[in-house]
């Protein structure tokens, strides 16, 4: 009895070879992007996983009430540490403190790279189970030790055995290679760290630390921590939430440190935060995608359950001539799953090809890199379990309708289905153009945020602007010199120095005073250390005062604030007026448009710029326009090389590095539009094959409309609508939905644009049009055939 539906099941898939195409192709279309998300999904859950802990593991983080709102910082006070061992030791099992994202040039004989490495505390080796391929758990005993990735030894080493050879640290200082750990995956959040060195090295290498008054004051290092088997996170992170507050004076007491744990497996898709509490991040992408996913697959099951009973007329006779020779209705449905099963293994095996001919590119788009897990039998499971439910999903239907068919009306030719028997059908075309509708308005409105944000005035110009990084101080001591040979060779325009790169922060303070300010008002400002160059550079925008310069001896106590900060201050009038930093009067000289050095889509920080009082990390050059690029960094090169020959030429324009910023949602897009075009491809499979069902059966009707004078357009308008009117609801039911979710996700930005009506427009004519395109084509050419070829059987 199964050989013989499978026979059966087959005879009719070869039998109706477009309609058996349309549904396969269709199914296996849903059934691939089901699975590319799915494996998306898998990556972003299975991040930060290759450490063993991971469930053990927190970031100790903080939340200040700062500028009249909660900000949450990674950064705290390095003494924290200590404190965390000696009054809640019975909590964790490990407290590990670490300075992250350190530029450290590396050099052993020739061979120098430039790399980030973090600065951590022995015990971190147990705490992110750090896979030691050469060393042992000892390795960052010694201060003057350090442990290398496996490509970074490869790199520095080639082919020497790297254990115990002694390598330059910014030529400043000589370590000796304890060990080889394998490198960390691209899912964790370590995948960046190409070398860890000892904190005591850090804190000994950098005098400001031990020098500072108040070391509970600063906030610039991370703490890691593993808590107890028998320790709740979320208690204890209740029992440490003071500890800062009970160490600080009065004026940092009125941003009411509150210190939290952050557990590790929300660190990536649980980043963000908002007035203090955790508000999610990608996590909602996540949840986008599952969605996308699930509807994709949905139209693919659609198209075949709208086929299926659309050609329910055709198989009616051979329904009653089953059920009169004795078949029973479960035989029948057991039938009808049968081809349903059929057709998905063979859009399984044909996913499965596409899956693995376009992961490649998938992965060059998410920047990921996902591989099949064909090892996995978890993978096979999973791909046997979602074809049962597609099979399931898809066949149901059909099966049931079509069993349900009474013999004796089929075999009398009494048959007809009834006149509601088609708006199953359209329901789910309804279903199919408004998901269609709503990821099309979506991707419209992602790409309309990112634009917005990108044309918004980020208060400089980035063309041409080079950032060179500076990990020693060579240039720095010879600023000038260098300065003048650069402006020499012609290469560049402008040159100056900068404590921080014109795309981030690296320093705020909250030891800022001024005229009226609120005795209990906890404020904080980025400040940045600037050359007397650096205006003219960057091309910043000068709205009051005047700019730093050379002539007038005072600047070294005088301030350039940007708008934000003149805003949030109230100052009427600010050229001129003193504000106190740090306990010493500085007097403000200018005031400058908001410059973007943090996210596009939040508000720019209140900020002020004040000469260099140390070593520049980032010398900023504007390359002259009349030359190539290429040809203005190779003279570049040349002089730096020249005063600073034991560091590699490190660039980086920026304009890229702003660009960066758009990454994350620009890759979102990119996905959506990608899943928006296969969702739209599946529904125009549908659409054909109902056009070619519909042209089938009224194609006598369409013969005596021609022979009475109907032409060509009048027929296509006749079949085509039905398709306008389920367009024009799929629209109503699409336009509110699509509304919501777009005002939800821009609810996530700070500075955000408006949801324009026309994406609504353009996603239902869209629609609309790729709709009559489609079924143009079929209805068409049907209508064109000689009316006699329809009506010769009559």
């Amino acid at each position: 009895m199964i050989r013989n539906y499978f026979t059966i099941a087959l005879r009719n898939i070869v039998r109706h070879k477009v309609y058996s195409f349309i549904n396969i192709s269709g199914l296996a279309v849903g059934m691939a992007v089901a699975m590319l998300i799915g494996l998306w999904i898998y990556d972003e859950f299975a991040f930060n996983t290759y450490h063993t802990n991971q469930d053990r593991i927190v970031k100790v983080m903080q939340n200040l009430s700062n500028n009249g709102e909660v900000q949450t910082l990674e950064s705290v006070p390095y003494p924290l540490a200590e404190e965390l061992r000696n009054k809640y030791g019975g909590d964790f099992k490990h407290v590990v403190l670490a300075m992250s994202d350190v530029m450290n040039v590396l050099t052993y004989e020739d061979n120098t790279f430039t790399k980030q490495g973090t600065y951590f505390e022995p015990q971190v080796l147990d705490l992110l189970s750090v896979k030691l391929l050469k060393g042992n758990a000892k390795s960052l005993d010694e201060p003057s030790s350090i442990i290398l990735s496996a490509s970074l030894a490869k790199s520095l080493f080639k082919h020497t055995e790297p254990l115990n050879k002694i390598i330059q640290l910014d030529d400043t200082i000589a370590v000796k290679v304890t060990g080889v750990y394998e490198d960390f995956p691209s899912n964790s959040s370590f995948q960046e760290v190409a070398f860890i060195a000892p904190w005591q090295l850090y804190y000994n290498l950098h005098p400001w630390i031990k020098e500072l008054a108040n070391p509970w004051r600063v906030n610039a290092f991370e703490i890691y921590a593993q808590v107890n088997e028998n320790a709740e996170i979320d208690k204890v992170s209740l029992k440490i939430k003071d500890a800062r507050l009970h160490r600080v004076n009065k004026i940092l007491a009125k941003s009411k440190p509150a210190l939290f744990l952050h557990p590790m497996d929300k660190w990536y898709l649980q980043e963000q935060f908002k007035d203090g509490i955790n508000a999610g991040g990608r996590i909602e992408y996540v949840y986008l995608f599952g969605l996308i996913g699930c509807f994709v697959l949905l139209l693919a099951c659609i198209n075949f359950m709208n086929l299926s009973t659309a050609r329910s007329e055709k198989r009616a006779k051979e329904v009653g001539i089953r059920k009169a020779i004795g078949s029973l209705r479960m035989q029948l449905i057991v039938q009808f799953y049968s081809e349903s099963f059929i057709m998905v293994s063979f859009a399984c095996m044909l996913s499965f090809l596409l899956l693995w001919l376009t992961l490649p590119w998938f992965n060059q788009i998410a920047g990921k890199e996902i591989t099949l897990l064909w090892s996995e039998p978890l993978f096979w499971l999973l791909a046997l379990g979602f074809s049962l439910f597609t099979g399931f999903a898809a066949g149901t239907y059909p099966a049931l309708y079509l069993s349900s068919f009474r013999p004796e009306q089929v075999l009398k030719g009494s048959f007809r289905t009834a006149a509601y028997s088609s708006l199953p059908r359209k329901i789910l075309v309804v279903v199919q153009f408004a998901v269609s509708m709503i990821m099309i308005n979506a991707t419209i409105g992602i790409y309309q945020q990112i634009q917005f944000a990108r044309n918004r005035p980020i208060g400089y110009d980035t063309n041409g602007l080079v950032a060179i990084l500076q990990t020693t101080s060579e240039v720095h001591q010879h600023f000038e010199v260098v300065k003048n040979k650069l402006l020499q060779s012609g290469a560049v325009l402008q040159v100056c120095e900068t404590s921080s790169p014109t795309t981030q922060i690296w320093s705020t303070s909250n030891s800022v005073d001024w005229p009226g300010k609120d005795p209990d008002l906890a404020a904080d400002f980025a400040n940045i250390g600037i050359s007397y160059e650096y205006g003219a550079t960057i091309g910043w925008q000068l709205l009051a005062g005047r700019d730093f310069a050379k002539n007038f001896k005072t600047d070294f106590k005088a301030l350039i604030l940007n708008e934000r900060a003149v805003r949030f201050m109230g100052l009427k009038d600010p050229v001129g007026q003193t504000l106190i930093w740090h306990k010493e009067p500085y007097q403000i000289v200018g005031v400058v448009k908001d410059v973007i050095s943090q996210s596009p889509y939040k508000k720019v920080k209140p900020t002020f710029y004040h000469l260099l009082q140390e070593d520049a990390s980032y010398v900023l050059a504007k390359i002259h326009p009349q030359i190539t690029a290429q040809e203005a960094l190779q003279k570049m090169e040349y002089i730096f090389k020249t005063y600073n020959p034991s560091q590699p030429f490190d660039y980086e324009f920026v304009d890229e590095a702003f660009a960066k910023k758009f990454k994350n949602e620009e890759r979102i897009g990119q996905l959506s539009i990608l899943f928006t075009f296969l969702a739209i491809f599946i529904s125009c499979l549908g659409v054909f094959g109902l056009a070619s069902f519909l042209c089938e059966q009224r194609s006598k009707e369409m013969g005596v409309r021609k022979i009475l004078g109907a032409n060509t357009f009048h027929l296509w308008n006749l079949l085509s609508r039905d398709f306008i009117n389920l367009v024009l609801i799929a629209f109503l039911i699409a336009t509110p939905l699509a509304y919501y979710f777009i005002y939800s996700w821009l609810e996530n930005f700070e500075y955000r644009t408006a949801i324009a009506w026309w994406i609504f427009g353009v996603a239902g004519t869209g629609i609309l049009g790729i709709t009559l395109l489609t079924m143009s084509y079929q209805t068409i050419k049907t209508a064109l055939i000689n009316p006699v070829k329809f009506l010769r059987n009559e």
